[in-house]
């Protein structure tokens, strides 16, 4: 009997400590907050659960659960509250026992605590009515982009079940640009942009992925903020505006790499030149940044792996890229001889580098450079193309070797098939006659072969002019012949004013030579009268309009 008493026993105790455990079926965790930071001293207890907790610092709790639990208490001194949970799915249950819990939810409904943070396979097991309801209707309703019967829906989702699914985040920022698309004011704009980037932190929160959704984040900032408003921004709204977006995008650029999204990249850049020019960057911030971005492009296309973003950041980003560093003021001839200089022992056999890296240097007129004067070199040496042989034409005529700098001119003229390039060719020859050699008649046909081929190249324009004017001092004729030659330098001077490159200083030589201009007495016994034509003859036959 006594062995059958102690088995009976023991059978007893083991079902005992089995509804023990089955009671136990849940350990329910979360946070209390107050007014919106973690509470301490709370005292926390749980409906059919064990002992109750009080709250430390962080105003975290954890406690075991009944499956059939209906409320968790929250108390502090001698005031009480409870959060109903009984048939809501999840363990994690935060709550606000005053203000609000801290998301960064649109329009928060979590003062009351309600908040559910489990994920969406969880809460379909769970069959959690309240949720199943809302997902239906709001992805019915945005499946036909009725977006206005879709978001009361979608927020409910949001406030109260922030980490059931990414597709919230994803779907609410295609909502949240459908309203900006139709906002009537900036106000209204920039409200709705607040909430647009809280979704985003909320999506960090819950679903990481930092980097990429930082890049995304700025990138929406960007263009509601600055690009897509009725009015401009400036003063230290306008650095409020580029400090933020430059704060994300790059932390997007150092956590995400090499896989930076293209237009990150180019934003990215542009901000900060932006932040440069409002006196909020240094110059060394730009240069190193603008090395980042490059180093990020060039090793996307080098490693292939995507034909349409290899194509996409060699066709988009890598051009824009360079024009804004370009233009930028901080690429000048210091900056860029302290970038190129150790590139270019990392690349003293690419000649595609090389060209690149000396085109650059010249558009910042570092002529003087000992970096151009190597590089032009040993271009040459791997490569004697025509861009080459131009390279060493510039390079003899800074030693002041006519002779060769000629011969290579030649030789770069003979090679080059780029119209553009071409027609630059020609116009530095032709200067070259003209300064070095006082080869007027030569000077002016190399001018107008780059003319020609580059019908806009107001600096060709201005040689002429120019050569015009030394063509006066001994132009055979009368006195009216002679200054006849100003309104034909005049013609030249004010053609070059049409390019911007040009403008000023033709404007300046036009205004200046008119008084050389004959006057009316000279031209009345000339027979000449206003707006007829004369041909100044002699080598320069060309004809011109009498104007006084």
């Amino acid at each position: 009997m006594k062995a059958i008493l102690r088995i009976t026993l023991l059978v007893a105790s083991i079902a005992i400590v089995g509804v023990t455990i089955a009671q136990a079926q849940r350990v329910i965790k979360g946070t209390v907050y107050m007014e919106g930071k973690p509470a301490a001293g709370i005292t926390v207890e749980v409906h059919k659960g064990g002992d109750d907790m009080m709250t430390s610092f962080d105003g975290k709790y954890e406690l075991e659960a009944d499956a059939k639990s209906k409320w968790i208490k929250f108390t502090f001194i001698d005031e009480s509250k409870k959060l109903e949970i009984e048939g809501k799915s999840g363990d994690v249950f935060d709550f606000a026992f005053t203000g609000e819990i801290p998301t960064a939810g649109a329009k928060s409904s979590a003062a009351s605590g309600d908040v559910n943070l489990s994920k969406l396979e969880d809460l379909m097991k769970a069959q959690d009515k309240g949720f199943m309801n809302e997902l239906s209707l709001y992805t019915e309703f945005y499946k036909q982009k009725d977006f206005s019967s879709a978001s009361p829906h979608w927020e409910k989702l949001y406030n109260q079940y922030p980490a059931s699914t990414p597709n919230l985040y994803i779907h609410g920022g295609k909502m949240f640009e459908h309203k900006l698309a139709n906002v009537k004011t900036d106000e209204e704009r920039d409200a709705l942009v607040d909430e647009f980037m809280k979704l985003y932190d909320r999506r960090m929160e819950h679903f990481g992925k930092r980097g990429y959704v930082m890049g995304r984040k700025g990138t929406s900032w960007y263009k509601h903020k600055l690009y897509e408003r009725q009015n401009s921004v400036e003063g230290d709204e306008l650095k409020k505006i580029h400090k933020s977006g430059y704060q994300w995008l790059s932390e997007s650029v150092k956590e995400q790499g090499n896989k930076t999204e293209a237009p990150v990249l180019v934003l990215f850049m542009q901000s900060t030149v932006a932040l440069f020019k409002l006196g909020e960057l240094p110059k060394e911030q730009v240069v190193k940044n603008y090395e980042t971005v490059m180093g990020i492009a060039n090793t996307i296309v080098e490693a292939n792996e995507n034909e349409k973003t290899v194509t996409t950041i060699n066709e988009q980003v890598i051009p824009s890229v360079e024009k804004i560093f370009e233009v930028s003021g901080a690429a000048d001839c210091e900056a860029l001889i302290r970038l190129f200089t150790p590139q270019y022992q990392d690349n003293i056999d690419d000649a595609d580098f090389i060209k690149k890296m000396l085109r650059r240097l010249r558009r910042a007129n570092c002529t003087e450079s000992e970096l151009i004067a190597t590089g032009t070199e040993r271009l040459y040496q791997l490569d004697p193309s025509a861009e080459a042989a131009f390279n060493m034409a510039r390079r003899y005529l800074k030693k002041d070797d006519m002779e060769k700098a000629r011969e290579y001119y030649q030789m770069a003229i003979n090679q080059e098939t780029d119209n553009d390039l071409l027609a630059s060719y020609y116009y530095e020859r032709g200067l070259l006659r003209y300064a070095k050699d006082n080869n007027l008649t030569g000077a002016r046909e190399d001018a107008r072969k780059a003319l020609s081929l580059k019908s806009d190249y107001c600096e060709a324009n201005m040689l002429i002019g120019n050569i015009y004017l030394a063509a006066s001092k001994n132009f055979k004729g009368t006195d009216l012949e002679k200054s006849a030659v100003f309104w034909l330098a005049c013609d030249y001077f004010d053609k070059a004013r049409r390019g911007e490159d040009c403008a000023i200083d033709a404007s300046e030589q036009s205004r200046k030579y008119r008084k050389y201009w004959p006057n009316k007495e000279e031209a009345f016994m000339e027979g000449m009268q206003a707006g007829s034509t004369h041909k100044v003859g002699g080598w320069i036959n060309e004809t011109t309009k009498v104007r006084f």
